[in-house]
């Protein structure tokens, strides 16, 4: 089994899921400011070691993406980030994209750059400590988006990027985020998916990326939020495994993104998702859906420190419950 191989089925073992807390430091900043902590360099460092030394993280995360600030970074007690994680029994990542950019020929749509100088960036990470990445690429729906100029083009951006990881050692997340920004349909969302996930594959394929080493890291099928019709758990768990039927046995699994769910509603779904039978883990990488009650509940008082790390505890275990009833399922 490759080292790739290895890492990744780490990354969707049982009852565990990836926690996402590589926000850039612009939009760390803000929610920061937002919620009335000053935005230093030092506050962003106190919120992720505050994320990461939550008692029995472990137990239902095995990654954390971080940002190229946090990895560089170390805990108050002078180690290094991606050792003082790894020590905890959890896999440091890196979300290695420089954004989504205006796309030149493509007017409203964007395109994730950042694969300039990749191949260097990743052999730093991996010399850093951090044994996965993460790269993600925006599709937005409306009548006439997404092109398929802007599927193709990101599909092999991706694909790209996953090549370069794997060939550094590091597991690639593949994260294709179809938004759900807008008033689209279930049907909508579903659609659009299949056509950018088909994409993905086929360039995948093309620079012979290694499925069972890579976590694919795709939206829930969902209607838009500002859709009146809302869908139940059941309808979005058979609508996203419907669409992801497509993908071959040997992908090393699935770790579903929140997307800007409220947290309940992401674990409700999540949960309607382990009812169905795949080949592969059907897990969570949650970032909003996990850390913002954390720093709604600490806001930059040492005094509620203590608080931030159950809020997320609270969160991190229903999602682990959630998967564990796959396990009891598929035991039964």
């Amino acid at each position: 089994m490759s080292t790739c191989t290895q890492i990744a089925a780490e990354l969707t073992a049982p009852g565990k899921g990836i926690l996402a807390a590589d926000e850039s430091i612009a939009t760390m900043s803000s929610r920061l400011e937002n919620a009335g902590v000053s935005p230093t360099a030092d506050s962003r460092r106190i919120y992720r070691e505050l994320l990461a030394t939550t008692p029995g993280l472990s137990d239902g995360v095995s990654g954390i993406i971080f940002c190229d600030e946090t990895l560089g970074q170390v805990f108050t007690d002078g180690r290094p980030f991606p050792q003082a994680v790894r020590e905890l029994g959890i896999h440091a990542g890196i979300k290695v994209d420089t954004g989504a950019k205006s796309c030149p020929g493509l007017p409203g749509e964007t395109i994730t750059e950042g694969l300039d100088g990749l191949p260097a960036r990743l052999a730093r990470y991996a010399e850093l400590g951090a044994t996965f990445a993460k790269w993600r690429a925006v599709f937005s729906i409306s009548g006439r988006t997404p092109s398929w100029g802007a599927t193709v083009s990101n599909a092999n951006g991706l694909a790209r990027y996953a090549a370069a990881c794997q060939e550094a050692g590091l597991v690639p997340i593949v994260e294709p985020e179809v938004l759900m920004t807008g008033a689209h349909t279930l049907a909508d969302c579903a659609a659009t998916t299949a056509t950018v996930q088909a994409a993905v594959r086929q360039q995948l394929a093309a620079l012979g990326v290694d499925l069972a080493g890579i976590v694919l890291k795709p939206n829930m099928v969902i209607e838009g939020d500002s859709c009146p019709d809302v869908s139940d758990p059941e309808q979005v768990a058979e609508a996203t495994v419907a669409v992801l039927r497509a993908w071959p046995a040997q992908l090393a699994g699935v770790a579903f993104l929140s997307g800007g769910q409220p947290p309940e509603r992401a674990t409700a779904n999540l949960a309607a998702l382990q009812q169905h039978q795949t080949p592969w883990p059907l897990t969570f990488s949650f970032g909003r859906a996990l850390v913002s009650p954390a720093l709604a509940a600490w806001h930059g008082d040492d005094l509620r420190y203590r608080d931030g790390q159950s809020a997320l505890a609270k969160h991190v275990t229903a999602n682990s419950a959630a998967l564990r009833r796959r396990a009891d399922l598929q035991s039964a």
